[in-house]
């Protein structure tokens, strides 16, 4: 993932991006199973249910810091989190898979 995708609208503080983003390059690479761009402002992901846990709490704290954000987050046997954006913020969702 790139690291430069957090927006300057994100409030976490500088230092702390590379650890989120690794965060969520560990999500992806372990429990990733299916992503679809529905359109430019939204994003949409099947994960491992087993990562319920993990996406609660990083969608929980990514949204204090980017209130941007919005996550919808679905399923039992599958886990769908959809991941919307203003039109301003497309860019982030490109950078998210990258």
């Amino acid at each position: 993932m790139d690291e430069t995708w957090a927006p300057e609208a994100c409030t976490l503080p500088t230092a702390e991006r590379p650890f989120r983003v690794a965060e969520f390059d560990d999500l992806f690479a372990t429990h990733l199973r299916d992503a679809e761009r529905v359109d430019p402002q939204t994003l949409d992901l099947t994960l491992n249910p087993e990562s319920r846990a993990t996406v609660e709490d990083l969608t929980a704290r990514e949204t204090e810091c980017c209130s941007f954000f919005t996550f919808t987050l679905t399923g039992t046997t599958e886990l769908h989190l959809r991941i919307t954006v203003p039109p301003t913020q497309t860019a982030v969702l490109d950078g998210l898979l990258a």
